[in-house]
């Protein structure tokens, strides 16, 4: 998990895909955090992707840095904890001025049964990591 939080981490931007009833979402994201073990992404609760996930919390996130590429995929779970939200918030504090652990909006997801798949134009190996 720490190589998959790298990379994203590395990347800067990668874009979370949901699904809205039959219709695919994607949109650019920039948070990732690991608390207590577990891969974390954050939100505000009055966003479309909070209610896309609540809907159906099965995601894929991707990244591309250096001719590579990671495919995560996984179902995010809803971490309503002031401690996880907290630390995204240590870690993103440019998020401080919109959002504050507990305030009802932040929210914070957390990946399981994810799998990351890495992916390169210049080797056909690919590299999996499940968490």
């Amino acid at each position: 998990m720490d190589e998959v939080y790298e990379f994203f981490k590395k990347a800067g931007t990668y874009y979370l895909a949901t699904v809205e009833g039959d219709q695919p979402r994607l949109r650019p994201f920039g948070t990732v955090d690991i608390f207590e073990g577990r891969l974390y992404i954050q939100t505000g609760r009055g966003k479309d992707i909070s209610r896309q996930v609540a809907a159906n919390p099965k995601v894929e996130m991707c990244a591309f840095v250096d001719g590579v590429w990671v495919r995560l995929a996984g179902t995010l779970v809803d971490d309503p904890s002031e401690a996880a939200e907290a630390h995204m918030l240590d870690a993103y504090p440019m998020l401080k001025d919109r959002y504050a652990a507990g305030d009802g909006n932040n929210q914070v997801l957390y990946f399981k049964d994810a799998t990351a798949t890495f992916y390169s134009f210049t080797s056909p190996e690919q590299k999996v990591v499940t968490f």
